[in-house]
C-alpha cells in the first residue's frame, strides 16, 4: 500500500519511540476483519491482545470499526480513548493502558457531527503507526470496514484474519471480502498503467456481475497475457486466514476446511483455515461483566479455542521469519497456473497415494459439501454448476476405486511421474509444524516427575503430537467416545475403574508419557468421581 512517509512521528512522550542508535521498532501487526458484523471479530481482537500480553509482551489494540470503537467496553474502560485526527496522523496520540498489564489501546478520532470514527482513510496512517509503535504486537480491529484503506491495511498486515460464522450471509460476506481484496490489489498494481487498467475494465464489462478472480484472469489472458500475469501475481500474493466463530453443531467444525477448499477451487485464493470459536454462554456473561474472556473465564470452551488460534498466529509469525528471505516465484507464465484443469484427485481432495477408505470418506464429504442448502457453497455454486460438480465427483469416485481405470487414468495424466510409495503421508504445512514445536516445548516445560496429569493435560499432550481423537482412537483401539470422556473427566461416560486404568495406560504409551505416573495421578484425581459412578 502507498503510505504517506512524510508524516514523521514524534519521539518524546508519544505513541512511538525509537531506541538509541536504531531505527523505529517494528511491531508485528495482526489485522482482523471480514465484512459482516456480529461474528466475533471484536471478541477475537480483544482476547488475542490479552493472550499476547499475558506472555509478557507489549501489545497495542487499535479499533478501526466504522460503526464505532467498542473494544474499550470489553476491557472495562468507561469511555473510549479519544484523540484528534491531527494527533493520530502526526503520531501524537498516547497509548492508553488497560487493566491487563502490557495491553494498551490506541485512541480513536470521532467526528463530532456524526459520532462515528473520523476519516476512514486514516486507517492507512494507523497502520503506519502500528508498525512503528514501541510494542511487540499490534492488533487492528477493522470491524465491518471494506473501504480501500481497510483492504490495504488487511493486506499489508503480517497476519490478516477473516472472521465468519455458520450463516449464509456471513459466508457470502467472507467470499465477497476476498474478492474485494483481490480487486484492490489489482487496481493498486495497475494504478500507474492506465492502458493496462482499461484492459481489466473491458474484461469486467463482458463478464457477469462479481466474477471470480479465476474467471477474470482467464478472460484477461485472452486480451493481454502480460496484464493477466499482473493479475495472477496480485491474486497469488494474497494470504488471508479464516476463522469460524459462533459454532454450535459438529458439522460447523468442518465449515472452515470446506470454505478454504472452495475458495482455492473457485476464487484461486489460498484462504488458510485458522480455527474456530464455539458458541459459549461464557462469552455473553463476561461481556456483560465488561471483562475479557481470557481473564474472566479462562477455562471455558471459547477461551481454549482462542488460545489455540493465538498459538497458531504465533506459529505463523515464526514461519514468516524463517521464510522472509525466500524468493518469489517467477511470473513469466504465472496466469496459466490458475487455468490448469483439476485432476480427479483434486476433485475429491485426496493425494495420489490415497487408499480406498480415504477415497470413500472424501467422496462422502464432497457429496455433503455439494448438496442443496450446503453452507460452504453459498454465493459460489449455483444449481447448474452444482449438478456438474456432483457428476465430476461421481466420476472421480468410480475411476479411482477401479484399479484398472485408475492405472489408465494415472498413465494419461501423469505419464512421466512415478507414483509414490504406499506409506507416504500428506505433509503438514510449515506453520502447523512450527505450532507443534511450540506446543511440544511448552509441554516439556510443564511435565516433570511431580506433574499431576489431568484430562486437559492429556488433551494438550495429544494435540502437541498433532493427533486428533480419531487418530489416537485408532492407535490405542479405544473408542473415540471414551477418549473424549477421559480428556473431559466425564465420569458418567466412563466404564468401570479397572477399564479406565487400562485405557489411560494405553493413551499414555501412545503419547510417549510415563504410563505409571499418568495412570497413578489421573486415577487419584478422579477416584472419588469414578467410585460414585460405579455405586
Amino acid at each position: 500500500m502507498v503510505l504517506d512517509h512524510d508524516d514523521d512521528l514524534a519521539d518524546s512522550g508519544r505513541a512511538t519511540a525509537e531506541e538509541p542508535g536504531a531505527g523505529p521498532r517494528a511491531a508485528r501487526v495482526v489485522c482482523i476483519g471480514g465484512g459482516r458484523g456480529g461474528v466475533g471479530k471484536a471478541l477475537l481482537s480483544a482476547n488475542l491482545g490479552v493472550y499476547l500480553a499475558q506472555l509478557g509482551r507489549r501489545v497495542a489494540l487499535c479499533d478501526a470499526d466504522p460503526s464505532g470503537a467498542n473494544l474499550h467496553t470489553t476491557l472495562g474502560l468507561d469511555t473510549p480513548p479519544l484523540a484528534t485526527a491531527d494527533d493520530l496522523s502526526a503520531g501524537r496520540a498516547r497509548l492508553v493502558p488497560t487493566s491487563v498489564p502490557g495491553l494498551m489501546l490506541l485512541p480513536t478520532a470521532y467526528d463530532p457531527w456524526t459520532f462515528a470514527p473520523k476519516h476512514p482513510s486514516r486507517k492507512a496512517h494507523w497502520l503506519l503507526q502500528l508498525g512503528r509503535l514501541d510494542v511487540d504486537y499490534a492488533v487492528l480491529h477493522l470491524g465491518t470496514a471494506t473501504d480501500s484503506a481497510a483492504l490495504d491495511a488487511f493486506h499489508e498486515a503480517d497476519v490478516g484474519i477473516c472472521v465468519a460464522s455458520p450463516e449464509p450471509a456471513a459466508i457470502e460476506a467472507t467470499y465477497r471480502f476476498c474478492r474485494a481484496l483481490f480487486a484492490r490489489r489489482l487496481r493498486r498494481s495497475l494504478m500507474r498503467q492506465r492502458f493496462k487498467l482499461r484492459v481489466v475494465e473491458r474484461a469486467i464489462a463482458t463478464l457477469p456481475p462479481m466474477p471470480s478472480p479465476r474467471d477474470l484472469i482467464a478472460h484477461i489472458a485472452r486480451m493481454d497475457e502480460g496484464v493477466a500475469n499482473v493479475a495472477a501475481t496480485a491474486l497469488l500474493g494474497l494470504r488471508p486466514y479464516l476463522l469460524i466463530g459462533m459454532t454450535r453443531l459438529r458439522r460447523d467444525l468442518d465449515l472452515g476446511v470446506a470454505m478454504s477448499s472452495l475458495a482455492e477451487r473457485y476464487l484461486g485464493i489460498a484462504l488458510d483455515y485458522l480455527g474456530h470459536i464455539e458458541q459459549d454462554d461464557s462469552v455473553w456473561l463476561t461481556s456483560r461483566r465488561r471483562r475479557p474472556l481470557l481473564i474472566d473465564a479462562p477455562t471455558c470452551k471459547s477461551a481454549r479455542n482462542i488460545e489455540r488460534v493465538a498459538r497458531r498466529v504465533l506459529a505463523i509469525f515464526a514461519q514468516v521469519e524463517r521464510t522472509s528471505g525466500a524468493e518469489a516465484p517467477a511470473g513469466e507464465h504465472l496466469w496459466s497456473r490458475l487455468s490448469k484443469p483439476m485432476t480427479l484427485y483434486d476433485v475429491l481432495g485426496v493425494p495420489r497415494t490415497a487408499g480406498e477408505d480415504e477415497i470413500r470418506r472424501a467422496f462422502k464429504l464432497q457429496r455433503e459439501i455439494f448438496r442443496e442448502g450446503s453452507l460452504p457453497i453459498v454465493s459460489l455454486v449455483d444449481a447448474t454448476r452444482m449438478g456438474e460438480e456432483l457428476g465430476r465427483i461421481s466420476e472421480a469416485y468410480d475411476t479411482l476405486l477401479d484399479p484398472a481405470r485408475k492405472r489408465a487414468y494415472d498413465a494419461s495424466i501423469f505419464p512421466d511421474v512415478e507414483p509414490s510409495g504406499p506409506h507416504v503421508t500428506a505433509q503438514r504445512s510449515a506453520s502447523s509444524l512450527v505450532e507443534l514445536e511450540m506446543l511440544q516445548a511448552e509441554l516439556a516445560r510443564e511435565v516433570t516427575p511431580e506433574t499431576q496429569f489431568t484430562g486437559a493435560l492429556l488433551r494438550r499432550a495429544r494435540e502437541a503430537q498433532g493427533l486428533d481423537v480419531a487418530e489416537i482412537s485408532k492407535v490405542t483401539r479405544i473408542s473415540a467416545a471414551y477418549v473424549r470422556a477421559i480428556e473431559a473427566e466425564d465420569a458418567s461416560a466412563l466404564p468401570a475403574r479397572v477399564y479406565v486404568r487400562g485405557f489411560v495406560q494405553q493413551i499414555a504409551k501412545a503419547l510417549r508419557l510415563d504410563p505409571a505416573q499418568v495412570t497413578r495421578t489421573y486415577l487419584k484425581r478422579v477416584h472419588s468421581t469414578l467410585e460414585g459412578s460405579e455405586s
